[in-house]
């Protein structure tokens, strides 16, 4: 199969983590240069955009994009993971816990708030992944950080022998979750995990753009990326003073864009600076 530059959007199944995707997109395509823009953990589903060859260059301004989320959150039980892979820590009685004080606490979650990462994230501390140093034993103390909810809807609650709540969130990257599952079932006092999550949208990627992993389907990068991020078509010359490192005329849009040949691909990323739009990788094909 002959790969040039693109990307490839997978529903990724259950059971198997983002880097098992990876590699198998790496075999099923012949390249080495596959990454993906955002980790699900074994146990999601959903939405896993990865960039090949030389779409891996723009995976981190996919993965700064909102997200858009599915979730199930179980009331009344509190995990070592804050989901249903881990071990139960503490179960509670869920009867006195109403649904207006559910929708009351989901709520306060909307905006922009401060929120603790769950301990088994792959944050780094001290150069080494949380979920490493919480499978050696070691006390991890993770700051909050600042998240934004767009929206929070809820889609259900159920009440057996715990509760669970359907939730959809949209939500700035860095969001997590299962924070979100940990914090309600805290708040409530009855503990809280999350026991389903599905991706549905990795901007400007859903669901509906997904292929499967046997047959991937590789989008065009220029057209893709056109998506995300402001683009400026260029000429021969350009491109030629562009070979060089050599910055071009200040382009029309402000920050970061991609800059685009006559052929139609994607030949460099642009900052716009004080002197011109300075290449911050060009790319030789």
């Amino acid at each position: 199969m002959t790969v040039n530059h693109g990307f490839v959007v997978i529903d990724k199944p259950s059971g198997i983590t983002s880097h098992d995707v990876v590699a198998q997109l790496r075999k099923k395509l012949g390249t080495k240069r596959v990454g993906h823009a955002g980790t699900l953990d074994p146990m999601a589903t959903g939405v896993l955009v990865l960039g090949i060859n030389n779409a891996t260059k723009f995976l981190q301004y996919i993965t700064d994009g909102k997200k858009r989320y599915l979730a199930t959150i179980r009331l009344g039980q509190s995990t070592s993971t804050d989901d249903r892979e881990g071990h139960v820590l503490s179960t509670s009685d869920t009867s006195k816990v109403s649904e207006g004080e559910i929708r009351d606490l989901l709520a306060k979650q909307v905006g922009t708030i401060m929120q603790v990462p769950s301990k088994v994230s792959a944050i780094k501390i001290g150069g080494e992944r949380a979920y490493d140093l919480v499978r050696q034993g070691k006390e991890v103390d993770i700051p909050a950080r600042e998240v934004t909810i767009h929206s929070l809807a809820i889609l259900g609650i159920r009440h057996e022998d715990f509760i669970d709540v359907d939730i959809d969130v949209e939500c700035s990257a860095g969001t997590y979750i299962r924070s979100i599952a940990r914090d309600l079932g805290e708040f409530l006092g009855v503990g809280g995990h999350l026991i389903s999550l599905r991706r549905t949208e990795v901007s400007p990627f859903t669901l509906a753009d997904c292929s499967a992993i046997d047959s991937p389907e590789v989008r065009p990068l220029a057209e893709s990326i056109a998506a995300v991020m402001p683009i400026r078509h260029i000429d021969l010359q350009e491109m030629q003073e562009l070979s060089f490192g050599r910055s071009l005329t200040k382009s029309e849009f402000s920050g970061v864009g991609v800059a685009i040949g006559p052929n139609g691909d994607a030949v460099a990323i642009l900052e716009n600076r004080e002197y011109g739009a300075q290449p911050l990788t060009v790319f030789n094909s």
